[in-house]
């Protein structure tokens, strides 16, 4: 394996500060509150705007499109390019994306327009703007934080924007004029300051010299990613970070929108700040349950899962506050636990030159799980048969399933007692390991 080559970066004495990350941290709270701050706002769509459930939900689902290729493609550009050239255009995208839905509350095309580019704006901050972060997060820049402070603070940074976004949209929505239009002002302003501020964060690795740069295409395999841990136990997995989530805060408050007291868009914004809260909160017990022995916090967070599925069966049929919050809370733990056994054992199993790569395989497939809404609300509208609460069952199911799975694997295929056979030679997420050497220090 070939040695990472370090670019030289200056840094400005004046940006020289333990806060410097905060500068890069500003866009990721602005454009995680831009991919979140429509959630909320679903009822409206649907009732003020004639759009049909499966459309609304379809609206949610688009920012998908946006958010893959750039989790993909954001990390290795930025490796060869530097960081701001590629993470500069994110808030400028978040407001565009801004934009377009406060201009188009009655365009079908020009919401999921929006949507996109809310989402390209999301997989930038998450892919560059996490590299960013980790490394302004380490001397020189503050040589007093402590390892994983980068991580932590960049999950801080996109959480807090997920939730206040989504918060403050359904109180602006349901209670302030202007329901379609004034939340994504506010949220334009706030990525327009995130934009000053960026500039005037320094450069952590700049660009490398075109001779020097190897082709895009093997930059972007993942050697990782045929790795049968990856395979049998991630994988299954991955789904239910968001699946559960959009239950939570999607779902259930479509279910839920006449039986709020006449406040659905609050009670909304109130859904997402829960499964969101409790997702965070439950994050710092996965790390503890977590070993490297086996799968016990995977097996721990299907099992928080298949419960979550289970009450929301209960809430979808009895469509009360207090089972719907209750709901919100165990699927929302059911995200924080999925998501944060998931990127723990993707550490394990990546090599040292693609842990930014299969970060992004893992998030991308995490997020089609925000695609199920969407087929909830077909299937119940073609079979009217297929209602809500079966769906649940069928979820509740499904996830044993991969529990099962999960429990069957369980020590199978770990990473420190496998050769490297366990990657599939000759695939094309199998070139040599040199040509992700420039990698190696992007996370996402």
């Amino acid at each position: 394996m070939t040695a990472v080559r370090e670019y030289p970066t200056e840094m400005p004495q004046a940006l020289a500060s333990p806060r410097t990350w905060m500068l890069v941290a500003a866009t990721m709270f602005a454009v995680a509150w831009g991919g979140n701050e429509f959630t909320p706002l679903l009822g409206m769509y649907r009732a003020d705007h004639g759009f049909s459930p499966v459309t609304v939900d379809l609206f949610l689902f688009a920012y998908v499109v946006g958010i893959v290729p750039a989790l993909l493609l954001g990390g290795p550009l930025s490796d060869r390019l530097g960081r701001r050239p590629i993470l500069l255009p994110a808030p400028f995208l978040t407001v565009a994306g801004s934009a377009l839905l406060a201009l188009g509350a009655d365009s079908a095309a020009m919401l999921i327009v929006g949507r996109v580019l809310c989402g390209v704006a999301l997989g930038l901050g998450m892919a560059v703007g996490g590299s960013w972060v980790k490394e302004l997060s380490t001397a020189p820049w503050d040589p007093a934080a402590t390892d994983g402070s980068g991580a932590r603070r960049a999950a801080m940074s996109l959480t807090g924007g997920f939730g206040l976004g989504a918060g403050v949209a359904g109180v602006l929505a349901q209670w302030a004029p202007l329901p379609s239009v004034l939340s994504y002002t506010v949220h334009s302003a706030i990525a327009v300051a995130a934009a000053v501020a960026l500039w005037r964060a320094p450069e952590t690795r700049a660009a490398q010299p075109a001779s020097e740069r190897g082709s895009l295409a093997r930059d972007l395999a993942i050697p990782s990613a045929a790795h049968k841990r990856f395979l049998f136990v991630i994988v299954p997995l991955a789904p239910w970070v968001f699946g559960t989530a959009a239950a939570a805060y999607a779902v259930l408050p479509s279910l839920m929108s006449r039986n709020t007291g006449g406040l659905p868009l609050a009670f909304s914004a109130l859904m997402c700040m829960v499964g969101l809260g409790a997702g965070f909160a439950i994050q710092a017990l996965g790390r503890k349950i977590d070993t490297p022995r086996n799968a016990r916090a995977v097996v721990v967070s299907l099992v928080v899962v298949v419960a979550g599925m289970g009450i929301a069966v209960v809430a979808a049929s009895a469509l009360t506050i207090p089972l719907a919050l209750a709901a919100a809370v165990v699927l929302g733990c059911g995200y924080g636990m999925a998501m944060v056994s998931g990127l723990q054992e993707i550490q394990r199993i990546a090599g040292p030159d693609d842990l930014a790569g299969l970060t992004a395989v893992f998030y991308s497939l995490t997020y089609l799980g925000f695609g199920t809404p969407a087929v909830m609300a077909y299937l119940s509208e073609t079979f009217p048969a297929v209602t809500y609460p079966r769906m649940f069952v069928f979820g509740a199911i499904a996830a044993a399933g991969c529990l099962a799975l999960a429990l069957t694997k369980w020590r199978a295929h770990l990473p420190n007692s496998e050769a490297t056979s366990d990657h599939i030679d000759g695939s094309v997420f199998s070139p040599s390991h040199e040509s992700h050497s420039r990698r190696s220090d992007s996370s996402v």
